[in-house]
């Protein structure tokens, strides 16, 4: 019996590579400066659960730069179990309507601030990236 394959998409040159962790360093500091909790969950490898704003880069060609909301686990988890449980997505439980109240304004916040810092911003494919928000440039 053989072993199942999994294709990774090619990955970025390392100069690409370059350019998007110096661009999600400036993307830090920016949210830093206007008083987010900012990390780098890729370059920690530590857990992408913090409450905060978790800026990270993906090495692969049609990658970049993301930033993604988190909230605590105190909201988030119960949101989400109740979710695996399976819902009624007429009439939603009022956690998971909260949950997803608050990730939607904050995806609208964080795209807001950082175009009016000079970024260029858009909002990725979910179902490619899961992400919030795709920091693609910046222009001064």
């Amino acid at each position: 019996m053989t072993e199942p394959r999994f294709d990774l998409p090619p990955k970025a040159s390392p100069e690409v590579v370059e350019k998007r962790q110096a661009l999600a360093e400036r993307v830090c500091r920016e949210l830093q400066l206007v008083g987010f909790t900012v990390y780098r969950g890729d370059l920690t490898g530590g857990p992408h659960y913090l409450p905060g704003v978790d800026v990270h880069v993906t090495p692969f060609v049609d990658g970049g730069v993301y930033a993604d909301w988190r909230t605590d686990a105190e909201l988030r988890d119960p949101a989400l179990d109740l979710f695996a449980q399976g819902i009624d997505y007429a009439n939603p439980p009022p956690v998971l309507r909260h949950y997803h109240t608050v990730l939607d304004q904050m995806q609208a916040v964080l795209m807001a601030i950082l175009a009016s810092a000079g970024f260029e911003v858009e909002e990725p494919d979910g179902h490619a990236h899961g992400s919030m928000v795709q920091v693609t440039g910046f222009q001064p």
